[in-house]
């Protein structure tokens, strides 16, 4: 059994991915010539995304991780959020990249983004892989994206359903039968 089965459909393959994150790491490269970011990775679903893009990033950067959760093991976010890892080191001063995974009802991001402002970075910009405005309900937007896609469940490159799919190396969207028991 394979799950790749599970996959209605690939959106995006290996190829395209690897493209589309060496041209967000080169824009990033201009967006801070002479500067020394910190990339903030939201794990889980961002440490694939996250380490391609550090490396498509020719400056000297820095990077922490948080983990912060509204998910559970649904496909909807509950709205609920909690930090479950605090970053390491202190972002005071400090140009931040937070690195996304899915930028999808914004909930998790907003409050996320309240709680790294009050800890006075110098600047704070948000790089998604992907974004699906369909689903906002926060006023929020990415300052880079990879992809904007469709309301389409989505698994692969580090995005996952239930802990499981992450491991796919391209982005596809997952067959309902597999995550929809009405």
């Amino acid at each position: 059994m394979s799950i790749h089965q599970d996959i209605e459909q690939v959106l995006y393959t290996e190829e395209e991915l690897r493209r589309r994150v060496k041209e967000l790491g080169r824009q990033i490269t201009a967006d801070y010539a002479g500067r020394e970011p910190m990339l903030v990775s939201v794990l889980r679903g961002s440490y694939i995304f996250m380490a391609d893009l550090t490396r498509a990033i020719s400056l000297d950067v820095t990077v922490d991780f948080m983990a912060v959760s509204s998910y559970g093991a649904g496909t909807v976010s509950s709205g609920q959020v909690e930090i479950k890892k605090d970053l390491s080191d202190s972002i005071e001063g400090k140009d931040l990249i937070v690195v996304e995974d899915i930028l999808d009802s914004g909930n998790t991001l907003y409050y996320m983004m309240d709680v790294l402002r009050a800890r006075q970075p110098a600047s704070i910009r948000i790089c998604t892989l992907m974004d699906k405005p369909e689903r906002r309900t926060k006023p929020i937007t990415a300052d880079y994206v990879g992809f904007t896609i469709p309301d389409a469940f989505i698994v692969g490159y580090g995005l996952d359903y239930a802990e499981k799919y992450r491991n796919l190396p391209y982005v596809g969207v997952l067959k309902p039968s597999v995550y929809d028991h009405k």
